[in-house]
């Protein structure tokens, strides 16, 4: 049975819009320890767990927030029509720069891209999903960019760390790679290697760019 502080932790995040991180609690619920909400957290997402309902308690963007188990999607749609964001490959590859090199200029990410990005990192203010983060101490002072808050949600990201390694990104392109050469019955030694880039630059193959006003 729920103690009487994770009741309230349960009713607090469920009626917050954003996620509600442990110092906010703290600042909110002044009655209580910092160990004890952190304790009674515990215990509230254990509950879920074990409940295996529709929800889930989950931390993403530094705070706590329910979330509907993303097993039953695919019901939740057929009753709320939403429009899902959808992102073009230049604005993904923009943010995914960003996300990787934050903090980081316009023209650095220019020149990683090769392209001009302007109008793609207006969309992406306006969005929400990068904040301008200050000015970099150099000639011209162009500014910074870095991810938002925002971002982390839309992703269901805890923090920055949580973010997929080279590694991991390398590893699910290769698993479609061994289905088609399965459902091609090619031999393994004539098989074709796919090559596709990755979503953002690997820093070893960059070289150091110029700063410049963006």
């Amino acid at each position: 049975m729920l103690s009487e502080l994770s009741a309230i932790l349960e009713s607090m995040i469920f009626t917050s819009e954003s996620a509600l991180s442990v110092d906010r609690l703290c600042d909110l619920l002044t009655e209580f320890e910092r160990g004890d909400i952190k304790s009674a957290l515990t215990d509230l997402v254990n509950s879920y767990q074990e409940r295996a309902g529709g929800f889930e308690l989950v931390e993403v963007a530094g705070g706590w927030q329910f979330r509907t188990r993303p097993t039953f999607q695919s019901y939740i749609v057929r009753h709320i029509k939403t429009r899902s964001a959808k992102f073009s490959p230049s604005a993904l590859e923009t943010l995914a720069i960003i996300a990787y090199r934050q903090p980081v200029t316009r023209a650095e990410v220019e020149h990683l891209r090769g392209v001009d990005c302007g109008g793609v990192l207006k969309t992406l203010l306006e969005k929400h999903l990068v904040r301008i983060l200050g000015k970099k101490d150099i000639p011209g002072r162009p500014l910074i960019y870095g991810t938002s808050k925002e971002f982390l949600e839309i992703f269901g990201l805890k923090d920055l760390k949580s973010l997929p390694t080279l590694k991991e990104i390398q590893a699910l392109d290769e698993h479609p790679q061994y289905e088609r050469q399965e459902e091609l019955q090619l031999e393994p030694d004539k098989a074709v290697p796919v090559e596709g880039d990755l979503p953002f630059p690997d820093k070893r193959e960059v070289e150091p760019c110029s700063e410049s006003q963006p």
